[in-house]
């Protein structure tokens, strides 16, 4: 107990004088030894990863998991069963929970009605949307999250500790030098005056237990602080060059966060590839659903011999129109032809009936001339001609006029 006793009272000495020293030092009331420009870059190149590199995890844990709520108990879970050191089990994804709801609520609804059956489809294709996702984020904790988490609870903790002991062992170099030189004021101060009790309290700290006697010589002293200086100085050389070497690290730090950029980034580039090649797998299954429930409204105005006779081929330029024997036959009034038989999109009249109103639903840039271009949620008229393709109709905005795609539209009564 005595022992520990003393070393609790030569530890806060200790941190009194650094403190002290610290003080005086903000006051501009002592020297202050000044690290090499080396060292002090490398410090501040070490602050500036510190830093951004706690932003970019936290902000990629954001993207990774937006809600906070639900990322504070992920972290939670993930804690115990690190504890218990037990796999952590995957969590089922928001998009896999949405699929599993449009699934439960076709079973409701009757999976033979139209609306049953789309919600069964989209539900399948919003759980392998779900199931994409879970392995991009379980990719990107990997191969991104983790490195960054262990450089900032790793690497830079042992950079840290090492800068405070090398802090620590500044102030004491600075305790010395500055006693090494109260010393030897004093000492030339008593040369001067002549002999006299050296009063060694204006070198050493109140807690300094004084083994010399009252008779001891100024030169002695001088000789004890110069020692310790000594010492202080080897110390500090010796921690500056443990912490310059572990600053420098920071450059393979730098490559190997390079490294597990690119392949976040090709985690992300093959997530979004998968993402929309199930959406646009998806659309395609609902436009073919749409096409076989909801046959095209507008085949009544077509000339019911015409459409019965004439083919209807898809042309990219023009609005495929029927053969030439068919004109011979037949003829539509308000519709004028080229000679090859094929419509002139912006001759095309607007019937007297059978025209409607539809709402767009997604943007749609035009191919080409005979198309119009759409934004969603704009309003336009739509009709049908006879030789029309059932997947295409002519929309109207304003004086404008092309062909429009049907899967982009949504009918309005």
């Amino acid at each position: 107990m005595d022992f520990n006793l003393k070393k609790l009272t030569s530890d806060a000495g200790v941190f009194f004088t650094r403190a002290v020293q610290f003080t005086e030092e903000k006051l501009g009331s002592a020297e202050k030894t000044e690290l090499d420009t080396h060292l002090e870059n490398l410090i501040a190149r070490a602050d500036c990863t510190k830093n951004w590199t706690e932003k970019i995890f936290r902000q990629t844990e954001v993207l990774l998991q937006p809600n906070p709520i639900d990322h504070t108990g992920a972290r939670i879970e993930e804690f115990f069963y690190e504890k218990l050191d037990k796999k952590i089990p995957s969590r089922t994804t928001n998009g896999e929970l949405l699929g599993q709801y449009m699934l439960d609520a076709a079973k409701d609804f009757g999976p033979g009605t139209p609306y049953g059956s789309t919600l069964i489809t989209v539900g399948e294709y919003q759980i392998r949307l779900g199931g994409a996702e879970r392995e991009f984020l379980q990719t990107s904790a990997i191969n991104f999250l983790t490195p960054l988490r262990n450089f900032l609870e790793g690497d830079w903790r042992t950079i840290s500790k090492e800068r405070r002991l090398l802090e620590n062992r500044r102030l004491d170099l600075d305790i010395c030098k500055a006693r090494v030189k109260k010393a030897k004021q004093a000492e030339a101060k008593a040369a001067c005056e002549g002999d006299a009790e050296p009063d060694f309290q204006e070198t050493r700290p109140r807690n300094y237990v004084l083994s010399a006697s009252a008779s001891a010589l100024w030169s002695e002293e001088v000789d004890k602080a110069e020692q310790e200086l000594r010492v202080a100085q080897t110390e500090f050389d010796r921690q500056a060059e443990v912490t310059r070497l572990l600053l420098e690290g920071i450059s393979s730090t730098h490559v190997n966060h390079l490294r597990c950029l690119h392949e976040f980034v090709e985690a992300q580039a093959t997530y979004y590839a998968q993402c929309h090649q199930y959406m646009q797998e998806l659309q395609k299954e609902l436009s073919s659903a749409n096409s076989n429930t909801y046959p095209n409204s507008f085949a009544s105005n077509a000339n019911p011999s015409t459409s019965a006779t004439c083919p209807s081929p898809v042309s990219s330029a023009t609005l495929p129109g029927v053969s030439p024997p068919c004109l011979a036959s037949t003829s539509t009034p308000g519709i004028a032809r080229e000679p090859s038989g094929q419509l002139k999109i912006q001759d095309v009249q607007q019937p007297s009936t059978g025209h409607r109103k539809a709402k767009v639903l997604y943007d749609y840039d035009a191919h080409d001339t005979s198309e119009l271009s759409l934004l969603a949620d704009e309003l336009i008229t739509v009709y049908t001609v006879p030789g029309m393709d059932p997947d295409w109709l002519v929309g109207e905005r304003g004086n404008q006029k092309g062909k429009v795609p049907v899967t982009y539209l949504e009918l309005l009564s």
